[in-house]
């Protein structure tokens, strides 16, 4: 039962980083995009939160994705008069998504992914030697 356990615990990990890189993919794909009218706010970036909740099932914690909440921080600006969503002062908002903050949390979500995936994949190998053993 614990073999179970380790594994549906390492599951859900590896669900809640998966949306994670969704999120962050989404942030990624947006990074340039603009607001469809003069002045109009751009995309705003996506921040995934995460949650621990009791299996009762399994009797252990495990982790979700929580809410995805927008974050807060001001849009950039850049002066491109002839631009169909400059304002009138020529400044066009872009979103407040930085690609170099989005790749590292990428890199990040993804190493806790293949930690996930290591879990499952050494439970799985105890799981084959202990038969392995008992077959003996």
């Amino acid at each position: 039962m614990d073999f179970l356990r380790s594994i549906m615990i390492a599951a859900s990990g590896l669900h809640a980083q998966s949306g994670r890189m969704r999120v962050i993919s989404e942030n990624i794909a947006n990074a340039e995009s603009t607001g469809r009218q003069p002045g109009a706010d751009p995309y705003k970036r996506q921040i995934p939160t995460f949650r621990t909740s009791f299996d009762r099932e399994l009797g252990a914690k495990t982790i979700e994705l929580g809410r995805i909440l927008p974050d807060k921080s001001d849009f950039r600006t850049r002066y491109e008069p002839g631009h169909p969503a400059a304002d009138e002062d020529g400044y066009v908002k872009l979103p407040n998504v930085n690609t170099l903050v989005e790749i590292t949390d990428l890199q990040q979500a993804q190493r806790s992914y293949q930690a996930n995936l290591n879990v499952i994949s050494a439970t799985r190998t105890m799981i084959t030697k202990t038969i392995d053993i008992l077959k003996a």
